[in-house]
């Protein structure tokens, strides 16, 4: 690439970030850093009626959790800000104006009543009105008002707005990296309000702006801007400036495969569409987010990455280094991608086992300190012992939690399937066999132990599952032996005992 790669992920602050905004971030980042380019933030906050305060916060905070750290940004000034495009605003009348001298925008003066009207007018002709080359003529505007007029109207304070003028009968050819070629009948579209009179720009006219002003080389967004390219791609021609690489990215879909991923759908199947937690300043309604529901960053971005995009392999785990390395934008697809909430948690389950022994158990800690545990047991052994089953750092506790408090009642089922008419004799002796045990390691408990259901010539089943059941509460747990060794002999005695008076 001629020019160094500089890319933009450009949010509004008008709630939490969705999870598709976060796949965005993350293929602008990808993107860049596989490049050797620049990922910049920039806060989209022109419409103050839709702020959201604390969003911005939460943008960052997010980027930050899914370690999608950007180069340029609020709070990481570089040589293109301000970074919020409402400290940018005194930028956008300049050129506003200069397509109003060029001839590619125009003035308009139509009230929102006026056009209210026309729109009624038109439904009940079972027609749509479009403010383009078909009615332009015929409304208020300084195409049909005299340079006079229109300075009048200006001067007196008259609201207006200014609206880019469409050129007729143009075959638009249109480029993007994921969908290829397209063209627009540039007569179907319509001219689109870039300013208003009020100082703020609209979005279309402030977005292309930053982006030339910010030397943005790929505009890397979502599907739906892409009725938007046209509009956007005669607005750098018009300005005579380059226009930059665009890839819209597909829709993330419901998990039934219709329709756009929402919140809905989270709340109704369970899991979180944001990636931290989001309490709403004005309903106070709180949405669960991944980070609070024990998910791991690493799998949520290596789930994001896999949602319209594939590396052309059989390889499904990739750290963010990796991501980078196999990142390219042609083997992004073109059609929506169902989002899985059980794929995700398969991801989520892959990232717990590849935690260190290290990791692991300072994860374990944390949750017997939830769970207000002090114990003196080998945490280190019962995390390896239970990890495998475990897809949370939360199911940690719920595999593990009979180490630490001894069971006083029994699974009913296991108590029937296990506890028969001669198992009282057999725990009995079994506590005496035990309690001759001086090495009380795994190895040896398992040796004396085997031996000696051994020598009564029963079933190993006949004193396995009591064993387990008096332990554990349940059948449930990694291997007996390893239970009664990091137990210690007095609880296992103890345990046994309570289960023989209790049973």
């Amino acid at each position: 690439m001629s020019k160094a790669v500089r890319v933009r992920f450009a949010p509004s602050p008008t709630g939490p970030l969705h999870i598709g905004g976060v796949r965005t971030a993350l293929f602008n980042y990808l993107f860049a850093k596989k490049h050797g380019g620049t990922f910049i933030l920039r806060i989209e906050d022109t419409d103050q009626n839709r702020y959201v305060s604390g969003a911005e916060d939460y943008i960052k905070e997010s980027l930050e959790w899914c370690t999608i750290p950007y180069d340029e940004g609020p709070g990481k000034e570089g040589d293109f800000g301000p970074y919020r495009q409402s400290e940018r605003k005194h930028l956008y009348k300049e050129f506003a104006e200069q397509l109003i001298k060029s001839g590619d925008a125009y003035y308009a003066f139509d009230t929102a009543e006026q056009l209210s009207a026309l729109r009624t007018e038109a439904e009940s002709k079972k027609e749509t009105f479009i403010y383009n080359h078909t009615t332009r003529m015929n409304l208020e505007n300084s195409l049909t008002l005299s340079e006079e007029e229109v300075q009048k109207r200006i001067d007196n304070g008259d609201n207006y707005s200014i609206r880019f003028k469409i050129p007729l009968n143009e075959s638009l050819a249109l480029e993007d990296e994921i969908r290829g070629q397209m063209k627009i009948d540039t007569n179907l579209l319509d001219d689109k309000v870039l300013f208003k009179s009020d100082g703020m720009p609209t979005y279309h006219l402030a977005n292309i702006v930053d982006d030339h002003l910010m030397e943005i080389t790929h505009v890397i967004r979502g599907e739906e801007w892409l009725p938007s390219l046209a509009l956007h791609v005669l607005l750098y021609r018009a300005l005579g400036w380059e226009a930059p690489i665009f890839a819209h990215l597909p829709l993330i879909l419901k998990p039934v495969g219709k329709g756009k991923l929402s919140k809905r759908d989270g709340d109704k199947l369970g899991f979180p569409v944001f990636p931290l937690e989001w309490k709403d300043p004005k309903s106070g309604e709180i949405s669960s987010g991944y980070k609070e529901d024990g998910y791991l960053p690493e799998a949520v971005v290596n789930m994001l990455a896999f949602l319209g995009w594939n590396p052309g392999t059989d390889q499904e785990l990739f750290l963010m280094n990796d991501l980078i390395q196999a990142f390219n934008l042609k083997r992004v697809n073109k059609s929506g991608a169902k989002f899985d909430p059980e794929k995700t948690k398969w991801f989520q389950q892959q990232y717990l086992q590849q935690l260190s022994q290290e990791e692991l158990t300072i994860t374990f800690k944390n949750i017997l300190k939830e769970n207000s545990i002090e114990t003196s047991l080998d945490i280190s052994t019962i995390a390896s012992l239970i990890k495998e089953r475990a897809v949370f750092p939360k199911d940690l506790w719920n595999l593990s939690s009979y180490f630490f408090i001894a069971p006083t009642s029994y699974d009913t089922k296991a108590a029937k399937k296990a506890w028969k008419e001669d198992t009282p004799t057999l725990i009995t002796e079994l506590v005496s066999v035990i309690k001759n045990i001086e090495d009380f390691s795994t190895d040896n408990v398992t040796t004396i132990i085997k031996e000696w259901i051994t020598s009564k010539e029963i079933g190993f089943g006949k004193v396995m599952m009591p064993l387990r059941l008096s332990l554990v509460g349940s059948l449930q747990g990694p291997d007996v032996y390893q239970i009664a060794a990091i137990l210690g002999k007095d609880e296992t005695i103890k345990r046994l005992e309570n289960s023989l008076n209790t049973l």
